[in-house]
């Protein structure tokens, strides 16, 4: 292949990826509005018009918006790589430092910085004018600036070591570098996993013990049945940034532990809550981490091999605006192009994540009544403004849970099965 060919296909890639975005976007904001104006079948008694309608502007809103950020994202793209950024940034790097790893290093993340402040207006108008204007966003700009910085500075912690670790692997191990990659990748992941709950999160929210006896006694009592240990129950500040709810497991081995988001306890009823948690305990119980875990590595190490036979091509750097080849450069385009790539994937990991959400399901109405969790999840779609009637290709490509109607009617069903 030809430098020229593969940046025809390159281009080619991209315009076809952002047209076919563009496209399931305006087939999403379509079905919307045909449906805003009565409340589906199966929720005209526990929704209302209002809140249906709400649910409709207020996602067709970020639907809006997220058709200018496509557009803004594949301009970056093309002005990193055709349009000569990654190697006027490289090439100043070469002037400033001697070692070619540090030079490597350096030229990421400056690109990858670059990137953040730029896209910092579109984040900063999706938190303070589309969020504030449905009433979700709690955040003060000087807290948001401050969660900025904290990432800024905690990417800089975990990350530069990481990146410094790749790079040298990726020069001083051979041709098999790769798997070399992949091991302190899998490594780095798990440390993380394991580190999350008790020293990253609570650098951004508060955490506290659950204080309410009586939800304490009956979430023991669920954890007891379904055989799963904790290291703790816990409150997390989630109305300091945002009135949308949730609950999640977080950490790995001994450090597991169950948070309720402040605004998720406030909403639901006690029964609710345990159908929620006994969720959760589904995704464990049918080992979906574990599976992630293992699908997710499974790709990386597909990825890096695909890398390794890339960055002994010229046409690789050349046909993506890059004339001096390095194994930095080679894995920040690598990682820049491929969500273009592996685009036509979506709707099969969206499947499967939707497989693992019916499973867990099925497993909650098991542990507790199909009811409850049915009512829980009106109130979650209600509260988070979540649409009921989205279009069905486009939710196929983005939406990692199923639909409201056809996940409510999957446990209706399995109620009616069970009785």
């Amino acid at each position: 292949m030809t430098a020229t060919q593969f940046t025809f296909i390159f281009v080619f890639t991209l315009v076809f990826t952002s047209l076919a975005k563009l496209w399931l976007a305006w087939r999403h904001l379509a079905h919307i509005a045909a449906h805003r104006a009565a409340v589906p079948e199966a929720f005209r008694e526990k929704i209302t018009l209002a809140d249906h309608q709400k649910a409709a502007d207020y996602t067709s809103a970020k639907t809006s918006f997220a058709m200018l950020g496509i557009l803004f994202d594949a301009a970056l793209l093309l002005a990193f790589t055709l349009g000569g950024g990654i190697q006027f940034i490289a090439d100043l790097c070469t002037v400033w430092f001697v070692s070619p790893l540090t030079q490597g290093v350096t030229t990421i993340a400056a690109v990858l910085l670059l990137s953040s402040l730029l896209e910092t207006p579109l984040s900063l108008y999706r938190t303070f004018v589309i969020e504030a204007r449905f009433g979700f966003n709690k955040m003060t700009l000087a807290l948001y600036l401050k969660d900025a910085l904290k990432g800024l500075l905690l990417g800089a912690i975990l990350g530069l070591p990481l990146l410094f670790g790749v790079l040298w692997l990726m020069s001083a191990m051979g041709s098999y570098w790769w798997l070399y990659v992949w091991l302190a990748w899998m490594v780095f992941n798990l440390l993380i996993l394991f580190i999350y709950p008790t020293f990253i999160a609570p650098l951004f929210n508060k955490f506290t013990p659950l204080q309410d006896e009586a939800m304490k006694a009956r979430i023991a009592a669920l954890l007891g049945k379904c055989g799963f240990t904790a290291s703790g129950l816990f409150v997390m500040d989630g109305s300091k940034r945002s009135a949308h709810g949730n609950a999640y497991f977080t950490g790995f081995g001994k450090t597991k532990r169950i948070v309720f988001f402040d605004t998720l306890l406030e909403r639901l009823s006690g029964n609710e809550i345990e159908a929620v948690l006994a969720h959760e305990l589904g995704h464990f119980k049918r080992r979906h981490v574990l599976k992630r875990i293992v699908a997710t590595f499974a790709m990386s190490l597909g990825f890096l091999w695909l890398l390794g036979q890339l960055m002994q091509t010229a046409w690789f750097y050349q046909g993506l605006g890059v004339s001096t080849p390095s194994t930095a450069l080679a894995l920040l385009l690598f990682f820049m192009i491929l969500p273009l790539f592996s685009f036509a994937l979506q709707p099969l990991l969206s499947a499967y994540s939707r497989k693992h959400e019916f499973e867990a399901d099925e497993y909650a109405a098991r542990q507790t009544a199909a009811t409850d969790m049915v009512s829980a999840l009106v109130k979650l779609y209600q509260d988070n403004a979540a649409t009921l009637t989205p279009d069905p290709l486009y939710s196929s490509f983005y939406d990692s849970h199923p639909p409201a109607a056809t996940r409510i009617a999957h446990l209706q069903s399995h109620r009616l099965q069970a009785h």
